[in-house]
């Protein structure tokens, strides 16, 4: 059977989804460029339903509908790269988390290639929901890439808009409350732990707390960069729409700093 979907990036997101998803995949990520992460790159495609493929003509070849899942900082490069490799009509489905107006460059790229951009934003940690994670679509296009990831098994899908953007939109500003929440724990816990008053600072907060925390510190330990180069596109929202990101240049600089 001839995979009509194909996914551009392999990472936590990418490699979650596909390895739940039944259906034959194509996949292409660009560590597969470098010889130094060729190997493992590959031995994930292996771990999963998908066919790994060197180069993203390969991957996108005969493709109906693709899944972006790169880095926020390679998102519209992702998208000039493999533009010129998509068929007719074929769906681009931008689930990278980055700001409208880079949302909007992409969009543009796309469709001056002959396909069709949408907006997408996954609204919650990929695991352990995998397909229920929720799923904001906007632009367009939006019916047909619901039907599409429907189709695939993704079963937490809204469509908010016909505009690309306000997918995104909705992303970013709640992305400046709950990484920056993360933020603030993060620099709470440092501080409290260097004045040995950690247990008695967290038990104030609630119950929960200590295990709260232990877990946002492990995840930005784990995934601080992307993180902060999501903030980055925050940050662009922000000023775009007039408010100056002072919270948000904070988070960006604890996220970063925190990163293993």
């Amino acid at each position: 059977m001839i995979a009509a979907t194909t996914f551009i990036g392999f990472g936590e997101a990418g490699s979650a989804f596909a390895g739940a998803i039944s259906a034959p995949l194509n996949a292409y990520d660009s560590k597969t460029d470098d010889p130094a992460t060729r190997g493992a790159m590959r031995a994930v495609f292996a771990d999963t339903r998908a066919a790994g493929h060197d180069s993203a003509a390969e991957a996108l070849a005969g493709a109906r509908a693709v899944l972006s899942l790169v880095t926020a900082s390679s998102a519209l490069q992702a998208a000039s790269d493999c533009a010129r490799f998509l068929a007719p009509g074929a769906l681009w489905i931008d689930m990278n988390s980055v700001a409208p107006d880079t949302k909007r460059r992409a969009a543009e790229v796309i469709e001056a290639a002959g396909g069709r951009y949408v907006d997408a934003a996954i609204m919650a940690p990929v695991q352990p929901a995998v397909l229920a994670v929720p799923v904001l679509l906007s632009g367009p296009h939006a019916d047909d890439a619901a039907t599409v990831l429907s189709v695939l098994g993704f079963s937490n899908i809204r469509i908010v808009g016909s505009d690309v953007g306000r997918a995104s939109t909705i992303k970013m500003l709640r992305s400046v409350m709950v990484k920056g929440i993360e933020a603030l724990t993060a620099e709470m816990v440092l501080a409290a732990r260097s004045a040995d008053v950690a247990d008695e600072v967290l038990a104030s907060l609630g119950e929960d707390w200590p295990q709260r925390a232990a877990y946002n510190l492990e995840r930005m330990a784990m995934h601080g960069q992307r993180r902060a180069d999501e903030m980055e596109e925050v940050a662009k929202t922000l000023e775009a729409l007039g408010v100056e990101p002072l919270m948000t240049h904070g988070t960006i600089v604890r996220q970063r700093g925190l990163a293993q």
